[in-house]
């Protein structure tokens, strides 16, 4: 029997205390599940209060969250993420659709997928990306375009995908790292990276918020994260940061219950910050840490500035926040530097997610 049902917009409170908040947390309970079944570990779970900071960046990333329910339950979500548009052709859109295991197939997700892409479609977008994550399974492949990786292509969200007109570019690598590790191979790590990089690069660190005096050079490599790393076909739009708005997204990630541990590498010549890479820890320490953003600047590849930096806040990490049973994160399948970076350091697969881009007529 086909549930009766309809698609609702829901408030992103600005607090996870503010009366109106259940219905977001209830959101963030449903993805939790989602990811959990689809990746078979609890570890990419986030709580509300971690995530909220993401969703109220109002100026430079707006986002619009949708909600059906059947018998009152919560069964499936959907959101729209926008961007703030810099120049023509960048009029893109991030659209994701979850429903639980039990109500999918029954239209719930394609009613959910109709008012995410009318939402982008009435926001004057032109193109939609989706990441999916793809559980392993048997049969016939899907590659993607890149020629890197690929997905089962009888999987439920490849054939939704497929049918809504969206088209395989790229396939992200979910990598764990078993926690804790080796002191001395940490110790000789650092300093193998240290000498083949060079005297002309110097590491920094630093806990919360970003120093003052680094605010333009981490402005400069969030904007290129939006333009160096492997995009595929996807035509992802350059998103511009200034010191401003880093030290506003610091303030709002201030009143998580998050730690962000930073290691940034200097040109020592030029005295700019040329790369980066940050850990998100939750502030359960049984739980798993976030690999968040690394970037090394394409001019300056080709010094082992990636395992130097990784590295660094992995030891970081092991010496003043001991106790987490892992680290995730996520690469593009063609980024074999970053990928053998991390396979030296010992990370392995747990899972894998498409990236689908559809244009709007």
């Amino acid at each position: 029997m086909t549930p009766t049902f309809t698609v609702e917009e829901l408030v992103v409170p600005q607090t996870i205390d503010s009366p109106n908040a259940a219905d977001f947390v209830e959101t963030i309970e449903l993805r939790n599940l989602v990811e959990a079944l689809a990746y078979g570990t609890h570890e990419l779970e986030m709580t509300a209060v971690e995530t909220l900071p993401f969703w109220l960046d109002h100026e430079n990333s707006p986002h619009r969250l949708f909600g059906v329910r059947v018998d009152e339950r919560l069964v499936g979500r959907g959101f729209y993420e926008a961007n703030v548009v810099e120049k023509a052709g960048d009029r893109v859109a991030w659209v994701t659709v979850e429903v639980l295991p039990e109500f999918r197939r029954r239209g719930v997700g394609t009613a959910i997928a109709d008012v995410v892409e009318r939402a982008a479609r009435d926001d004057g977008r032109d193109r939609l990306l989706v990441y999916a994550a793809s559980p392993d399974g048997p049969g016939e492949r899907l590659a993607a375009v890149t020629g890197a990786g690929s997905v089962p292509r009888d999987n439920e969200e490849v054939r939704f995908l497929l049918a809504r007109g969206y088209q395989l570019e790229q396939i992200e690598r979910a990598s764990r790292l078993p926690l804790p590790l080796d002191d001395g191979e940490l110790r000789a790590a650092f300093a193998g990276a240290s000498a083949a990089s060079g005297a002309d690069y110097s590491v920094h660190y630093w806990t919360g918020a970003t120093p003052e005096r680094w605010l333009d050079d981490l402005a400069l490599l969030y904007t290129r994260m939006s333009t160096d790393a492997p995009s595929a076909g996807l035509e992802e739009p350059e998103d511009v940061w200034t010191a401003a708005r880093v030290s506003a997204d610091d303030e709002r990630h201030a009143a998580s219950p998050r730690t962000s541990l930073t290691a940034a590498v200097e040109h020592v010549p030029t005295g700019r910050l040329v790369g980066f890479t940050v850990l998100s820890l939750p502030s359960d320490t049984a739980r798993s840490v976030g690999q968040f953003d690394t970037l090394v600047l394409r001019e300056h590849r080709g010094h082992r500035l990636g395992m130097l930096l990784k590295v660094a806040n992995l030891a970081a990490l092991h010496q003043h926040h001991p106790g987490y049973p892992s680290v995730i994160t996520f690469n593009a399948e063609e980024n074999r530097h970053m990928l053998r970076v991390n396979e030296e350091l010992g990370f392995v697969p747990i899972g894998y997610e498409g990236a689908w881009r559809k244009r709007l007529s």
